[in-house]
């Protein structure tokens, strides 16, 4: 316990100096959530959140009601009438947005300056307030449950969705929430093998760093005897090549695709926001959830790029790869343009532009086409798809991209030299994807719920009866109970946690 106490003090002692309020109450679900419940304590400070939200709207508002919706926000926050109007924001910086919002196509960032200014409020003052509220202590507890020790033990392993070069995926469950994830497990003997630890652990650090809707998500990393698993987002709906091929005729209708190219660009600017270029962009890579919207998986091969730099490497899928990349010249992001382009050829017509769907030609002549070839278009493509698919125009990986099946890797044997990769590899839960897994199922709900009623005021009126709630007994209090973190009485004897 006394150990536990020292972590929890060491956390306490790591956020306060941090003091990073754009982490911690902004992009930390849970930072953000508590931080907002402390400020609608606070009128004024409420009113600040209640504008950054009214922005939030304006920004995913349609392009043809954009206009109206700023204005209502400059009614309802800048009236000359209001008795409290928002005072840290200048009227010049008012006026601008007035100007902003009378053009034809409003942008969406006529609030940029606005925000601004209002963050920069609540980063002052009203964030050191708030580091010493119970609200941030709250979070601290959080952060010391966040940071628990995984293992396999936290999930339930089900069936094996597929298998790769490095080892296999298969459907697991977190006993805790009930969550369900899919789980990449790479097989340790199989990565020293292949001299694998770099690409192993770039494509954690890249899925850790990426935070978007349209690319699969890394919630937790750990390891076991045997492997290195990956706990990432569960795609239930297949692969976008499943659905070009095996679902009636090849292809998808216009429609269709463009929605998919939407959704593929979203993720794509996601990544390079980041500065990483994906550079395996193709159908198999492509992963539908099952309503339908899809998500880039598998960045075994993606990259950072320095800012200001360019790199140079041979590496992708044969009949995808870009001409600078087939010639093996500098790039930064253009060849995950021209793979979409790539892409959106192949919904559209039922094959790759440069290799047709099942057919046999040699690499060689696969690279030539790409660099000489002009792709052709049939009466599926409309003037618009034509112009899109026009716009974009190392080690080769098909032993680590193909499927394939397994043996016994002999031969190789693991010692303590590799237990510092092993280290930077299982490193446990990843913020964001954990936050929102306990908002999500219910868990950060329920635990804040049974702390207000711990803290209810005793009424001495023996002849009143007040009705108990029954307290939360579920395996996040018993948890928490351990690490003296809702302010409980440990038990002298502790009990094994059941499974929810």
């Amino acid at each position: 316990m006394e150990l536990e106490n020292i972590v929890a003090n060491s956390l306490l002692l790591k956020a306060r100096q941090e003091k990073d309020y754009s982490s911690l109450c902004d992009k930390q679900p849970i930072g953000r959530l508590l931080f907002r419940q402390f400020c609608d304590a606070k009128p004024t400070l409420k009113r600040h959140i209640e504008f950054l939200d009214a922005v939030a709207e304006y920004e995913v508002a349609d392009d043809e009601d954009r206009s109206d919706c700023g204005l209502l926000i400059l009614d309802r926050f800048f009236n000359d009438k209001l008795a409290a109007p928002l005072p840290e924001i200048p009227p010049d910086v008012v006026t601008e947005c007035r100007w902003g919002l009378k053009e034809e196509k409003p942008s969406k960032k006529v609030f940029e300056e606005c925000t601004r200014v209002a963050h920069n409020y609540l980063r002052g003052e009203p964030f050191e307030e708030y580091q010493e509220s119970s609200y941030f202590s709250q979070f601290l507890q959080w952060k010391w449950l966040e940071r628990q020790p995984v293992t396999k033990n936290t999930f339930r392993h089900y069936r094996v969705l597929g298998k790769g070069g490095f080892g296999e995926v298969c459907a697991c469950q977190v006993r805790a929430t009930g969550k369900m994830y899919a789980c990449k497990k790479l097989q340790k003997k199989r990565i020293k093998k292949r001299k694998g630890e770099a690409m192993t652990l770039n494509e954690k650090r890249i899925l850790e760093k990426v935070q978007s809707r349209f690319v699969v998500s890394l919630a937790y990393a750990y390891e076991t005897k045997d492997a290195l698993c990956l706990v990432l987002t569960i795609m239930n709906g297949g692969d976008l090549k499943f659905h070009i091929y095996n679902l009636g005729n090849p292809g998808f209708d216009e429609q269709r695709a463009v929605f998919y190219a939407a959704e593929l660009c979203c993720g794509l600017e996601d990544l390079q926001r980041e500065r990483i270029v994906y550079r395996d962009l193709k159908p198999e890579n492509i992963l539908l959830d099952d309503r339908g919207h899809i998500r880039i998986s598998d960045l075994g091969l993606a990259l950072e790029i320095p800012e200001g730099q360019m790199v140079r490497g041979r590496v992708g899928t044969v009949g995808y790869m870009a001409p600078e990349v087939v010639n093996n010249e500098k790039y930064t992001f253009s060849p995950d343009w021209w793979g979409l382009g790539c892409l959106i050829y192949e919904m559209i017509q039922g094959h790759s532009p440069f290799k047709k769907f099942k057919e046999k030609v040699k690499r060689e002549e696969v690279d030539q086409r790409i660099k000489n070839d002009t792709e052709e278009y049939s009466e599926k493509f409309s003037e618009d798809a034509k112009s899109i698919c026009r716009m974009p125009h190392a080690v080769y990986c098909k032993d680590v991209l193909d499927i394939e099946q397994f043996s016994a890797v002999k031969g190789i044997y693991l010692d303590t030299a590799d237990e510092d990769f092993y280290a930077r590899f299982a490193t446990g839960c990843v913020s964001i994807p954990w936050q929102n897994e306990m908002i999500e199922s219910g868990c950060f709900k329920d635990i804040n719920k049974s702390e207000s009623e711990e803290a209810l005021p005793l009424d001495l009126d023996k002849n009143k009866h007040i009705p108990v709630s029954r307290p939360n007994r579920g395996f996040f209090c018993r948890l928490f109970r351990r690490g003296d973190c809702l302010t409980m009485v440990p038990s002298e004897k502790e009990v094994e946690p059941k499974q929810c």
